[in-house]
């Protein structure tokens, strides 16, 4: 199994496998031939009001974990998220976000939530 993070706006050319952008708003300045996506998933990406709530504030991030995994537990997400576990089974999923922040974000939850599923 192998989930791996990445800010989309580094260069890939290290990393091989399916990519998968995971934010909900697009970012700036990457356009979507050079974004090199398989899938945007932007239904797996915190609610707008959650993300505005949040700010990246480290302070906030562990309630702000357990908010987003509330959040994924409703609708349809649990199907995605097994579709994505199951690609990670198979070989290399490759987590894309916009933010600078690389410790406190959405992708560091959905990674552990994808390493945890069974």
């Amino acid at each position: 199994m192998s989930v791996v993070l990445q800010r989309i706006y580094e260069e890939d050319s290290k990393l091989g496998g399916y990519r998968v952008l995971i934010d909900g708003i697009w970012p700036r300045g990457i356009s979507k031939e050079d974004a090199g996506l398989d899938e945007w998933a932007k239904t797996l990406a915190p609610s707008s009001s959650l993300r505005k709530w949040f700010n990246h504030d480290k302070e906030k991030f562990e309630e702000f974990r357990s908010s987003y995994k509330q959040e994924l537990q409703n609708g349809n997400h649990q199907e995605e998220l097994q579709r994505l576990k199951e690609k990670s089974d198979g070989g290399r999923v490759v987590l894309l976000y916009g933010t600078k922040e690389k410790e406190y974000n959405h992708a560091v939850v959905m990674k552990e939530i994808l390493e945890s599923k069974k």
